[in-house]
Formats: structure tokens, C-alpha cells, sequence
């Protein structure tokens, strides 16, 4: 049913420029010519292959929510609401709801067939990495509940991490793949973006040379915040395979 994922990266207006200059750069793209009613909208344009990030400017604090790419936003709705989503917002030309914990998705038409994407990015000292997964961060009671909502809704692999905390949804041709992480604590469904790298390290200190903040370092990542506010993990995984 999902021809399509996007990233859509919802950052502060106030700060929307430098968010899309610094994303622009640490993914290798150029960015589209702005759309919408107040230009809020622009697409990250990779060096070759389909794009699948976005960015939009928003007057809180922003975020992360999917971009769903479907044949039919009805059909999807329905589906979608009968594994427990709720509708936000039904348009003539797209759609917006939550999952069962409440992470915010939208589901849009199919534009055009797209191949799949393998362009990564390569930082000045020749380091790769490619923003590749989202990763869906959900409170201990809604793990288990938003894990089979996106499994059924994606129709996606499942694939459990060597970390109990971890798990992963993998889709044939995707741009995009879904890790999802059971918090220890309570608290509101939330989203953030990884990109996998062949040296976190070097990554990191080009992010902060960039405008990023370090925040903290993790067994096989490190967190970072980007000019916007956001937190974001650049991983040790292949940039190439994920």
C-alpha cells in the first residue's frame, strides 16, 4: 500500500533558514525552489537517485511526522483508522493522522514511479553517510501497541534488535527504515532521524563545525542537536546497507 516514505522535518521558522542549510550540507543536496502559501515548504534534492527528505517550517518547536505516498488517501484512511490511527485532518488531496501513541503521519498521492535510492553523502575528510531511518521513540505503554500499528499498516520486515529496547521495520526499496525504541520512562510519542556513518566521530565534529551541539555519546552513537533544536543520532551502522 505505501508506494513511498518521506522525511519531513518540521523546524521553528524563526530558525527555518539555517535548519535548511545545515541539513542541505550534511546530506549532500541542493534544496528545492520553496512552495506553499508562506514558501514553509522545500525538498532536499540529492546529487542523483529519488529525494526523501523534507523540510517545512512551523511556528512551535517542530518535529518529525512521515509523508505516507499511497494510490488511494481513502483507502489508506480507512485502513490506517481501523488498526487504531486517528484522523486529524482529511483534505481533498491528502490526509493527516496520528498512530495509536500518537505520532503524527500524513498520507499523500503517488507522484511518479521512483527507483531506489542509493546516494549517500561525503563529508570534506571523505567520511560517508546517509540519512536512512527514523527512529520512533515511544513510552514503555505504547511500545507494543504502535509496534503491530506500524507493522500492519507498512506491511514492512520485522527484524528485533540485539537490544530488547530495539527494534526494526525494513520495506523492499525504501529510501527510509523504521527503528523503533522503547523509552524508559513515560512520556509523549516523538520521532528523530539517524544517519549511519563510517566514522561517527569525524561525522559529529563536521555536524558541530556545521552548527550542530553534541549532547551525548552511546554505545554505537552519538546524539546531537541540529541549529533548530532538534535532537538527531548519527549511527555506526553502514551508510550503504543500513
Amino acid at each position: 500500500m505505501i508506494r513511498w516514505m518521506w522525511a519531513f522535518l518540521d523546524r521553528p521558522a524563526d530558525r527555518f533558514a539555517d535548519c535548511v542549510r545545515f541539513w542541505a550540507t550534511v546530506t549532500g543536496s541542493t534544496v528545492s525552489a520553496p512552495r506553499g502559501a508562506h514558501d514553509e515548504f522545500v525538498t532536499l534534492l540529492p546529487a542523483t537517485g529519488p529525494a526523501w527528505v523534507k523540510m517545512q517550517a512551523v511556528g512551535d518547536g517542530g518535529g518529525i511526522h512521515l509523508d505516507l505516498d499511497v494510490d488511494d488517501i481513502p483507502a489508506a484512511v480507512a485502513t490506517a483508522t481501523g488498526l487504531g490511527a486517528h484522523i486529524v485532518l482529511v483534505a481533498p488531496d491528502y490526509a493527516v493522522l496520528e498512530s495509536p501513541a500518537g505520532q503524527t503521519f500524513c498520507f499523500t498521492p503517488v507522484k511518479t514511479d521512483v527507483p531506489p535510492p542509493v546516494t549517500v553523502s561525503t563529508a570534506p575528510d571523505g567520511t560517508v553517510t546517509r540519512l536512512d531511518q527514523i527512529c520512533l521513540d515511544l513510552a514503555p505503554a505504547d511500545i507494543a501497541t504502535d509496534t503491530a500499528f506500524w507493522r500492519s499498516l507498512t506491511g514492512w520486515t520485522h527484524q528485533p534488535s540485539r537490544r530488547p529496547e530495539f527494534s526494526r521495520l525494513r520495506g523492499d526499496d525504501e529510501p527510509l527504515q523504521l527503528l523503533l525504541q522503547r523509552l524508559d520512562d513515560p512520556r509523549p510519542a516523538a520521532a528523530h532521524v539517524d544517519l549511519a556513518s563510517t566514522d561517527i566521530a569525524a561525522t559529529a565534529a563536521w555536524h558541530e563545525s556545521l552548527g550542530a551541539d553534541r549532547v551525548a555519546d552511546g554505545e554505537r552513537w552519538i546524539v546531537l542537536r541540529d541549529p533548530g533544536g532538534a535532537l538527531y543520532c548519527v549511527t555506526g551502522r553502514d551508510p550503504y546497507t543500513g
